[in-house]
């Protein structure tokens, strides 16, 4: 199934499992009732950044929406090039490997995330409940938080509280490879 459907569908389902009308949800999470309309419709990829404000209003994590996972399991193998992957069309244009997808409730999430160069994560700082942890395997990162500016190599991992305002950008010449891992299982 397509994203644009999966994500839609999920959405709509939540919404009105919630019984919250589309302006009620953009009431409570900050996103326009025309884009929610247009998410529920299929008729388009919401953001990362919109993605997030709409997960947070229900307590779900990113995944939650991208994923279309039939059964969940206590242990979960998976071997590279066999893991779910999304791919999400906006300013990142990044694309994510979920290492805990198919986990029967997990409390963190955890991605094997590609940035190309350029990637960023949106015009506004990001912040949402929870911990994070960024490990880079290739490339550079620069991530600020708050005021502070890291710029990751290789080797270098940062972890801080996600309920500080946040933002990455690849400031390197290949594709950034990373680790990202987010607890509570809320947001990516």
């Amino acid at each position: 199934m397509k994203l644009k459907k999966i994500i839609g569908k999920k959405l709509k389902a939540i919404r009105l499992g919630r019984d919250l009308t589309i302006q009620e949800l953009a009431n409570g999470s900050g996103v326009s009732s025309n884009m929610i309309s247009r998410v529920e419709r299929g008729l388009t990829i919401p953001s990362v950044e919109i993605l997030m404000k709409l997960a947070r209003v229900f307590n779900k994590s990113v995944d939650y929406f991208v994923e279309e996972v039939k059964t969940t399991h206590e242990v979960v193998f998976s071997t590279s090039g066999h893991r779910d992957a999304t791919v999400y069309e906006d300013s990142s244009n990044m694309i994510t490997e979920s290492f805990t997808s198919g986990l029967r409730d997990p409390q963190f999430s955890s991605f094997y995330c590609t940035v190309p160069v350029g990637g960023l994560s949106g015009e506004s700082n990001m912040y949402h409940p929870g911990d994070e942890l960024i490990y880079l395997v290739e490339g550079r990162l620069k991530v600020t938080v708050v005021d502070e500016v890291y710029e990751l190599t290789p080797g270098d991992s940062l972890s801080f509280k996600s309920h500080l305002p946040h933002s990455w950008e690849n400031i390197g010449t290949v594709d950034a490879k990373v680790i990202w891992t987010v607890s509570p299982f809320t947001v990516i």
